[in-house]
């Protein structure tokens, strides 16, 4: 009779030990439990740590609460403005209520990811060129409300999306190339010109000074000679300054048209000037005028 009680309790023993190695069940931090009773969801989603379920009568399934990055694929598509491009994107969603991530949806990472392409090729071809090369904040933002608006009855919601790249024909880039390189011209071509307007500004008021004072005009003229000769393999042609030809012209108008009278003790041969004494030689230091008065006396 013990034996039949000891057999019994080891039979029983085992029975429940295999019982709750089968209904006992470990959910981790980072997931929630949704237990399927006969098909019928429960209430109460299970929290981390320990569980127990029925065997053979409940289904737990485990949901993970993370932040899940998915990539979503290159999409081709076309541009409002005609210019076809290769637009690829990331997004990031968590699972807010598992029970919903279980029962309405089969699978939500794989309708994530189908709303996630669908939603950018939309995209695409709403935007123009330039939007998806320069203004992908607000693309990002308007891709993420059309991927969030069927994702909240999922039960998911998404955090953020960003377009990681925007591949463009090379026919397109030679052609912004070429764009760029003429728009960087015109600004250099533009700022040229404005500087040769300053410049010009300045040396026509540095010429009306000079014009007052000509001999700021010969001082400046001999700083550029100074210049130009420290150049050692430089040829100078230095101008004949205008003010000596007028100083000249000036001194031979002044010189009388008469011819001078020839003193007695020296007679010049032809083609030759006659020998100067000293008193020639007074006279020509007091110039044409004194020459002049000594003819006339």
């Amino acid at each position: 009779m013990v034996e039949e009680l000891v057999a019994v309790g080891l039979t029983l023993g085992s029975v429940g030990a295999v019982y709750a190695m089968a209904a006992a069940r470990v959910i981790k931090q980072y997931e929630r439990g949704v237990v399927l009773r006969l098909g019928k969801l429960q209430s109460s989603v299970r929290g981390p740590g320990f569980t127990m379920i029925v065997p053979l009568v409940d289904r737990l399934h485990r949901v993970n609460m993370q932040i899940v990055t998915m990539p979503v694929p290159a999409q081709d598509g076309i541009t409002r403005d005609n210019v076809t491009v290769r637009v690829d994107a990331v997004i990031y969603f968590k699972v807010m209520d598992a029970a919903e991530a279980v029962v309405e949806v089969e699978d939500y990472r794989f309708a994530v990811s189908q709303m996630a392409q669908t939603s950018l090729r939309s995209i695409i071809g709403k935007s123009n060129l330039d939007d998806l090369l320069s203004n992908r904040e607000k693309l990002n933002q308007g891709l993420e409300l059309m991927i969030d608006s069927p994702a909240i009855g999922w039960g998911v919601q998404i955090d953020r999306v960003e377009i990681k790249d925007v591949s463009l024909p090379e026919t397109m880039k030679r052609s912004m190339a070429r764009q760029a390189e003429a728009d960087r011209e015109r600004r250099a071509r533009v700022i040229n010109a404005d500087a040769e307007l300053q410049a010009s500004k300045k040396l026509a008021e540095a010429a009306h000074e000079m014009s007052e004072e000509p001999a700021a005009l010969q001082l400046r003229l001999l700083q550029t000679v100074v210049a130009v000769a420290a150049e050692k393999n430089s040829t100078l042609v230095l101008p004949f300054p205008v003010e000596l030809l007028r100083f000249l012209e000036r001194a031979q108008q002044a010189v009388p048209s008469q011819p001078q009278p020839q003193s007695q003790g020296n007679h010049a041969e032809p083609g030759k000037l006659p020998d100067s004494g000293p008193g020639d030689a007074e006279a020509g230091e007091l110039g044409p005028a004194a020459g002049s008065r000594s003819g006339q006396d």
